[in-house]
């Protein structure tokens, strides 16, 4: 026992060391016994994942904390340790620091958060986590068409964030607005496929449209933007081969896809049955006149 305490005495700084690092051992251990308790006793997923969460980021605080008053006795030193450090990692980990700068921003302006459905950095998809480094995200699209997941799991540094922009597809509005083509041939009743399209975009589209409508208000009250029209609208134009119908319509971000195809079935069938008055275009090619083709069998 006295050739420990004369070791200590002799290394002070060693010893402090030794300790810290057994401290801050404890305190991760800690953590992670704590968030896997969690993880074991809360059901709920929504609540699982904000609580160990919160959990994480409680104990980088103690630790940030414990290593000040650790090794500061008073506040001129801690001002002093503290802007040493500042320094220190400003210069050797600069895309860390922005890492971490992003978090807290990420967390702090709400920029998005676990679920919502956002692009950034030109990469797409489902944010599944955001930690204190990286948001990871569920990637869609890619090789595979349309909005769909194309099963790979991003991990994306949360400095994005401050480079460039972020799209979000479901933050304050989870309505996107989409839209096709029809071509109609010239010799169908225009108006009755006008009837045709509207009413099955009114039908199929209505609860989107109901949904969206009160969402919108509460868009236009909080930011400064013009109000917009929200029922389907078809828009007709003249091309050379078929009168082109344009349906532009509100949606859920997550459900374009499937909506466009039942759109088109729907469309389809009424257009079926019109009994000829209206018929989809394609395009085609017409021989206006053959050329005569002369054979001089004399000449041969």
């Amino acid at each position: 026992m006295e050739q420990i305490r004369k070791w200590i005495a002799e290394n002070p700084t060693i010893y402090s060391i030794v300790i810290y690092v057994l401290l801050a051992i404890c305190v991760l251990i800690l953590i992670q016994l704590l968030r896997r308790f969690l993880r074991k006793q809360v059901t709920d997923t929504t609540a699982r994942y904000k609580s160990q969460k919160g959990i994480e980021i409680i104990g980088y605080i103690v630790l940030i904390f414990l290593t000040v008053s650790y090794f500061t006795g008073n506040i001129r030193d801690f001002t002093l340790a503290v802007g040493l450090f500042t320094a220190g990692i400003a210069i050797t980990l600069q895309e860390l620091v922005l890492s971490i700068a992003g978090s807290l921003y990420i967390f702090i302006v709400k920029v998005y958060q676990p679920g919502d459905r956002i692009e950034i950095n030109g990469i797409k998809g489902d944010v599944i986590d955001v930690d204190s480094i990286y948001t990871t995200m569920m990637e869609i699209g890619q090789w595979v068409s349309s909005d769909n997941y194309s099963g790979r799991i991003v991990k994306l540094s949360n400095a994005f964030v401050f480079k460039g922009p972020v799209y979000n597809y479901s933050k304050d509005f989870p309505f996107i607005w989409d839209e096709f083509n029809l071509p109609f041939t010239y010799n169908s009743d225009i108006e009755l496929a006008k009837s045709i399209v509207i009413k099955i975009a009114s039908h199929v589209l209505s609860e989107f449209t109901a949904k969206s409508k009160s969402q919108w208000k509460a868009v236009v009250n909080k930011y400064y933007i013009e109000d917009a029209l929200l029922d389907p609208t078809l828009a007709i134009s003249l091309t050379d081969n078929w009168i082109e119908f344009n349906l532009r319509y509100i949606v859920d971000y997550k459900k374009r896809r499937a909506t466009k195809h039942v759109l088109f079935n729907e469309i389809h069938k009424e257009v079926k049955q019109s009994n000829g008055k209206v018929s989809l275009a394609s395009t085609t090619l017409e021989l206006v006149k053959i050329p005569e083709i002369k054979i001089d069998m004399n000449n041969s």
